[in-house]
């Protein structure tokens, strides 16, 4: 992880934030890891409060996200440091939003969601590339999470 260590340990919050518990100092695929730890956390939220709830936490993960990685962005010099993997956990949990509590539905939202973050099919090649700071970081991801739940909800025939 550059630069970031120089101010930010791995337990300082904003660090706790944006590498999803550490999930993005992975040696090895970070926003594929903080995709999959994302998951037991949505399966969490949607059997306390179902949807709402879910959307509800990725709406403030997302405001959350945004700054902290404008702050990471500003202190490593980087238009998207690797090892923030918030945007991923946002990005997976509006895949999942849309999926019963079913491994099956969870496994396809899991390999959706990382193909369009891959891909980042338009617009969220776009805002990849043109959004600035923290809020760049965090939109190709919401971008890649919708288009997931699309598919998804083609799949399913919409809404259950």
């Amino acid at each position: 992880m550059p630069n970031s260590r120089k101010i930010f340990s791995s337990w300082h919050p904003t660090m706790l934030v944006a590498t999803w518990f550490g999930c993005g100092l992975s040696r090895f695929a970070p926003g594929t890891c903080g995709s999959l730890v994302a998951m037991p956390f949505a399966w969490a939220l949607l059997t306390i409060g179902g949807t709402f709830w879910l959307l509800i936490a990725s709406a403030i993960l997302f405001l959350l996200g945004w700054w902290v990685s404008a702050v990471l962005v500003r202190t490593t010099d980087q238009k998207d440091p690797q090892f923030i993997v918030v945007d991923e956990v946002v990005g997976q949990w509006i895949a999942l939003s849309v999926v019963p509590l079913n491994v099956f539905w969870f496994a396809l939202a899991f390999i959706l969601f990382r193909v369009a973050d891959i891909f980042k099919f338009w617009p969220a090649n776009w805002a990849d590339k043109m959004l600035p700071g923290g809020l760049g970081v965090m939109v190709d991801d919401v971008v890649a999470g919708i288009y997931a739940a699309i598919v998804i909800l083609c799949i399913r025939g919409g809404f259950y």
